[in-house]
């Protein structure tokens, strides 16, 4: 089994219970706002898997999430200090990584692309932490890979052209 542990930050989006939730794990240079973009994920009722450092492994060909055991649930929230939340998921199924860029680094309609992580390709999307609809697009990108939605051009893959297809006319 790959494993591997990376400076990052890795959330659980709200689920019906059935096995791992599904995880963002949120990628970027220290500062870059993963912390902040997760306490905001963690206000819209997603649930902190690891902050600062998230440890990989490939099970069952997914990407597994988990917070290193002597951590816990911490967050690092500046301007308050570290805090332990009550509130926390053990591990998660890793179905996006969110890339954070300030907004002039962000193509307007980006090729599909994927991280590669524990030897498993992940969605990739790229996102300005700093904006007030950084948790809708994350949730809407969920939203798409679930099958509620559907991408007809741009970073998660273009729908098939036909009628008869998901992105039809």
């Amino acid at each position: 089994m790959a494993t591997t542990t990376l400076h990052a930050t890795c959330c659980a989006a709200p689920g019906n219970g059935d096995g791992d939730p599904q995880g963002v794990l949120l990628t970027g240079p220290s500062g870059s706002g993963k912390s902040d973009l997760a306490l905001r994920l963690i206000d819209a009722g997603f649930r902190l898997v690891a902050d600062d450092l998230v440890d990989l492994a490939a099970e069952g060909g997914a990407v597994i999430a988990s917070g290193l055991p002597r951590e816990g649930a911490l967050i690092e929230v500046r301007g308050l200090g570290v805090i332990r939340l009550a509130a926390a998921a053990a591990r998660a199924r890793v179905v996006l990584v969110v890339a954070l860029a300030a907004a002039g680094a962000q193509e307007r309609l980006p090729a599909p692309s994927h991280a590669t992580l524990v030897g498993l390709a992940v969605p990739l999307v790229t996102i300005d932490p700093s904006g007030s609809s950084a948790v809708a697009r994350i949730r809407l990108a969920l939203s798409v890979l679930g099958g509620g939605a559907v991408s007809v051009a741009g970073a998660l893959g273009d729908a098939p052209s036909s009628p008869a297809g998901r992105g039809g006319p």
